[in-house]
């Protein structure tokens, strides 16, 4: 079992996606089953239909929990709507972050939450093939993920004959391996193709012409999850849980100084209330920032952390939720040094497709590393800002675009220790250790 505590979240939150109280055995599926696992899909199957399902996950208002937060039932209605001979359904369960392991508490805790929602996606798109994409090193989430699929097929809930006569899901777990990139969709059903891990431009999206060419629906493994709670229990019910724009709940991966663990909030939760999950700096310790979204989050100070926990707010505040990584900074933590290692980590698993990607990315680690060594340049801050937004209006994909946040949203939240860093060599935090280069230097 993967090693991570499940934090202690306030009485009344609800629970849709882990259980709450881990199973003693989670690929057990007659345990599952009188837990309620498969209900939904016998619901879709006898009373909904392909049309009422898509139309009752519509209403329900769920957005895709891989970062983007894209409406599910439209990639269902795009694929649905393509002529195909065939389509497919992909769970990206990859889980990209190193510093999360969200996913994987997932799909090792509730395993058959995610094969359901993606046999009820399948059903509702009329695929006959599902993927479980999971990273080859997860090898307790891997065997967890086959037994469970194992135990499925022998029911005859996924298999031959899965959705009535002669139609069949053939579900299998794929394990792929790769750089950071593979997060993404389209870099994720290259590496399921054997290809080398790179975007595509889009459109045509996976939803009309994905995996070899088939419409494809790509949903993260906690969007599936979801899904079989909204058919039980309704999309009003769903709706009602968490913000307007976006209901639900989603996991979050906690890092403060009292804890760390992963947690399932309400969408809509203050980002306070969050990150105070896993404590709060106290004593001769302030709150000082933190960081959202995980390698390529955002950096907000504290006046900013009473915005809600979702897309579009933490998009406008410069975050991302990403894996949904929330990591608590103390006044220890220089804004500088955590923006230039993160920038620079992004910049390394850059792809290298486009010249953002392979050229952009590497001049912003650079500058980041001169304002964390001492030997910036007066112009730096402009240059960061144009080359910033060049980036962002140039680039392929997400991870070229959202390589500019750690050090764009230090310099919007935090100018004063940039300015400290860039026109005195001085780290304030004393964690950087520049060297003032004068006129007279020698290298």
């Amino acid at each position: 079992m993967t090693d991570a505590t499940i934090l202690k979240t306030p009485k009344g939150w609800p629970a849709i996606l882990l259980p709450r109280t881990a199973p003693a055995d989670a690929t057990d599926l007659d345990a599952a089953m009188t837990a309620g696992a498969f209900s939904g899909l016998r619901l879709v199957m006898r009373d909904l239909g392909a049309t009422g399902t898509t139309a009752a996950i519509g209403a329900s208002g769920l957005r895709g929990r891989g970062g983007a937060g894209y409406p599910a039932a439209d990639k269902w209605r795009s694929a649905s709507a393509t002529e195909a001979s065939s389509r497919v359904v992909v769970a990206n369960g990859y889980g990209a972050d190193p510093s999360s392991v969200t996913d994987r508490i997932l799909m090792e805790r509730n395993p058959f939450a995610v094969i359901e929602g993606l046999a009820i996606t399948a059903f509702a798109i009329g695929a006959a093939e599902a993927i479980i994409a999971v990273r080859a090193d997860a090898t307790t989430t891997i065997r967890v993920l086959e037994a469970a699929v194992a135990a499925a097929q022998d029911a005859g809930l996924v298999g031959n004959d899965a959705f009535g006569p002669g139609r069949h899901l053939d579900m299998t777990v794929r394990t792929v391996q790769g750089a950071y990139l593979l997060g993404e969709e389209t870099i994720l059903l290259k590496a399921l193709e054997g290809k080398r891990g790179q975007p595509e431009q889009r459109p045509p999206h996976p939803a009309t012409r994905g995996l070899r060419g088939l419409p494809t629906v790509v949903h993260n493994v906690q969007t599936l999850a979801a899904i079989p709670w909204i058919v039980v229990n309704g999309s009003e019910a769903f709706a009602k849980i968490g913000a307007a724009e976006c209901p639900g709940t989603i996991l979050v991966q906690v890092r403060g100084p009292e804890a760390s663990g992963v947690a399932e909030v309400p969408m809509g939760t203050k980002l306070r209330d969050v990150a105070g999950l896993a404590g709060t700096p106290s004593g001769a310790r302030s709150l000082k920032a933190v960081l959202v979204g995980g390698p390529s989050g955002g950096i907000l100070p504290p006046d900013a952390l009473d915005i809600p926990y979702t897309f579009d707010a933490l998009k406008s505040a410069g975050a991302h939720i990403g894996s949904g990584s929330v990591i608590v900074a103390d006044d220890r933590a220089c804004i500088v040094d955590l923006a230039r290692v993160l920038t620079r980590y992004c910049a390394d698993e850059a792809c290298g497709k486009t010249i953002p990607c392979r050229i952009g990315t590497r001049r912003l680690s650079e500058i980041g590393d001169r304002l964390a060594f001492g030997t910036s340049r007066a112009g730096d801050l402009d240059l960061l800002t144009d080359l910033a937004s060049d980036i962002v209006g140039s680039a392929l994909c997400d991870h070229e675009r959202l390589t500019t946040l750690p050090l764009v949203s230090g310099m919007r939240y935090f100018r004063a220790e940039l300015d400290e860093h860039l026109e005195r060599s001085s780290c304030p935090a004393g964690v950087c250790h520049p060297i003032a280069m004068t006129a007279g230097a020698t290298h």
